[in-house]
């Protein structure tokens, strides 16, 4: 619940339009289909930009809608500089582009510089031979002496990273899919063939790039083995998790070619640059790659997108490590995206899942760097059940039932609760539409003031118009079990930001050293007693 404020919002910013920004991602193939044929589509997108500039968000991040045998979904790239034809033409980007900035919305596109499709033109070339122009733009190896491939690496899909192609009689990387093989990045032809695919996006008008797995992009030349993983209690379900991926990911070359990435973002004012960067431990790779001014504007973090729950520890840990401090970079956080199981459906049982989205989203508002929400968020819409017959993630169809897999997170948005296919298409969907999702359709919850939506809609204002959400320091206070405490500050403003993530109710009140008033809550929290799952902010008078 909203409380009158006793001060105006500041609305001045001198920083750059990405910093502490909220960033709204759409799956393409999910969001809303045009033409019937049950795929989302960039026209789909077009014609819910006013839905989503409704939400007070920033950008918009599209995951990818490029040529692409989608043997990962357009993650196996076969051409950069085209639109693959389920989601349309280059005209109906163009015409997506500009009804954003037409609703003050930056268009942030993922660039997948690890690797490409084995359909991409680059790679057919490179299998014909070891002398063709672009025979070294891949990684190839000769195989060990008994045959077996190069090294022990293996693949985040599972099985070997190494396949064999008999033409050149070697063997070639992929870190993901078979179909997805890896370039040799070391090259300096390939480096600048990227780079000209940064520039064609650029120069259309695009705002920014999300990097996907960059730590991907350069290998060790060596071709060392990867030393095993240490001892652990957690279930191992892919052959990937047995060893430290030393040497297969993660080169000490990697940001000087981040480096020439921002040099090109550079060219074009105003651009943005956000990594993502996985994996577990991956702050220092995070801090390195976004240190200083050179390199990117920020990294992705994923401490919250696999974390099986929520606690005061893992904020104080994973904010901790980003201080506000000299040449240390700025942080990005999602709870959900098209990776992971849903946040709500992770952190809380059914019962108390509205209770929890309205509390997480308070949290996510609140923290120190950009944020971004996943399609559906804002709906609090849960983890779907996707039957086996029904999959469509490879890595899901591999692993199950060991793993939930990403389709549960990638199923349609639904807008109508009534509608056939909840108004996503007028067509089958390529992944079914969740039962448990039509109750929580934005028609629903459009003129419900105390909906997901507009709690949602409320909060994003709130730190909108509210500087030191979006660029002020963040200093953690001490508070009993189950509650997280801390506070935001900037030219003098103090905001302070309490959260009851526990089961039980909690008292606490903050030091007197100020005059603290209530300006946001959720689930009753208020003069200083925090109901299970509760949450506000206040501000400092005095």
């Amino acid at each position: 619940m909203k409380l009158p404020a006793d001060s105006p919002p500041d609305t001045q910013r001198a920083s750059p339009w990405w910093h502490g920004a909220v960033i709204y991602q759409i799956y393409p193939r999910s969001y809303r289909d045009s033409n019937g044929d049950g795929i989302g589509d960039l026209p789909g997108i077009t014609a819910s930009l006013d839905y989503v500039a409704s939400l007070g968000v920033d950008a918009v991040w599209l995951s990818p809608f490029f040529r692409s045998p989608m043997k990962d979904f357009g993650y196996d790239v076969s051409d950069y500089c085209d639109v693959d034809p389920i989601f349309g033409t280059l005209h109906d980007f163009d015409r997506l582009l500009q009804k954003a900035h037409a609703l003050g919305l930056k268009i942030v596109i993922d660039q997948v510089f690890s690797h490409t499709s084995d359909q991409h033109p680059w790679f057919r070339q490179s299998c014909l031979d070891r002398t063709n122009p672009r025979a070294d733009w891949y990684v190839w190896a000769d195989p060990k002496i008994d045959g077996s491939p190069p090294t022990n690496w293996q693949s985040v899909f599972g099985g070997p990273a190494w396949t064999w192609n008999a033409r050149r009689g070697q063997y070639y990387l992929h870190n993901f899919l078979t179909e997805q093989p890896d370039l040799n990045v070391h090259n300096p032809q390939v480096q600048e063939a990227l780079l000209e695919c940064a520039r064609f996006w650029f120069k259309r008008g695009v705002d920014g790039f999300r990097l996907d797995a960059v730590n991907f992009t350069l290998h060790d030349p060596l071709l060392r083995d990867n030393p095993p993983a240490p001892a652990s209690d957690q279930p191992r379900t892919r052959p990937v998790d047995f060893q430290q991926p030393v040497y297969n990911k993660s080169h000490p070359d990697l940001p000087r070619f981040i480096e020439r990435i921002r040099q090109v973002a550079d060219e074009f004012d105003g651009r943005f640059t956000v990594a993502e960067i996985g994996g577990e431990g991956s702050e220092p790779e995070m801090q390195l790659l976004t240190q200083g001014d050179a390199r990117f504007h920020t990294a992705y973090g994923f401490n919250f997108l696999y974390a099986d729950r929520l606690t005061p520890e893992l904020v104080r840990r994973t904010l901790g490590a980003w201080p506000d401090t000299e040449g240390m970079g700025w942080p990005s956080w999602a709870f959900s995206n098209h990776d992971a199981p849903r946040a709500v459906t992770r952190w809380s049982t059914p019962e108390h899942r509205a209770a929890y989205a309205q509390l997480a989203m308070l949290l996510l508002v609140s923290l120190r760097g950009n944020i971004f929400l996943y399609q559906g968020e804002e709906l609090g819409l849960p983890q779907a059940e996707i039957g086996f017959e029904d999959l469509k993630d490879p890595e899901a169809i591999a692993n199950w039932p060991a793993t939930l897999g990403r389709d549960g997170a990638r199923t349609p948005m639904p807008w109508q609760s009534s509608a056939p296919y909840a108004g996503f298409s007028t067509g089958a969907p390529w992944l079914p539409v969740s039962p448990e999702h039509l109750a929580l359709a934005v028609d629903r919850q459009q003129h419900d003031p105390g909906s997901q939506l507009n709690v949602t809609r409320r909060l994003i204002e709130l730190r909108r118009h509210t500087a030191v959400l979006r660029d002020g320091a963040q200093r953690f206070i001490d508070a009993p079990a189950d509650l997280l405490v801390f506070e935001r500050s900037l030219a003098g403003q103090r905001l302070l930001c309490a959260f009851n993530l526990g089961a039980d109710e909690r008292r606490w009140r903050p030091s007197v050293d100020c005059d603290w008033r209530v300006i946001e809550f959720v689930g009753g929290a208020g003069e200083w007693n925090f109901p299970p799952l509760s949450g506000l902010i206040a501000r400092c008078l005095s």
